[in-house]
């Protein structure tokens, strides 16, 4: 008998697959994937990955689709910490989206020596 009598282990969705900034790096660089940041606006602003595209968690739980160039393709969400990308990853996966997420987020991605620019293509920061 199952520890779970009340549990189909068919039935539960699964939890996407987290990555680490270096993963997440070499997925999204070589065009595999697309890194999504999911952060607002002015954090975007101040340092994100290059190569990123930019949807807000917040737009994206109002029912804001995919930028056009991220559909159809797998989505690696990112945000400072991990947390909302984590959120966002599940959001998407339930829209049947194949997304994962970065754990520790652009705080983790910066730490790792991973590159970041800002607004204009200078140096960025992680706000």
């Amino acid at each position: 008998m199952s520890p779970h009598p009340h549990r189909d282990p068919e039935r539960l969705i699964p939890q996407p697959v987290r990555l680490t900034p270096q993963q997440a790096h070499q997925e999204t660089g070589d065009g595999q994937a697309v890194l999504l940041d999911v952060r607002e606006t002015a954090e975007w602003k101040s340092g994100h990955a290059p190569g990123a595209l930019h949807l807000p968690l917040s737009r994206l739980i109002a029912g804001a689709a995919l930028p056009a160039s991220a559909q159809g393709k797998p989505v690696v969400t990112i945000c400072r910490s991990g947390h909302r990308s984590q959120q966002a990853a599940e959001l998407l996966a339930g829209r049947g989206v194949e997304a994962t997420d970065v754990t520790g987020g652009m705080t983790a991605w910066a730490r790792q020596g991973l590159p970041v620019t800002g607004e204009g293509g200078g140096s960025g920061v992680i706000a």
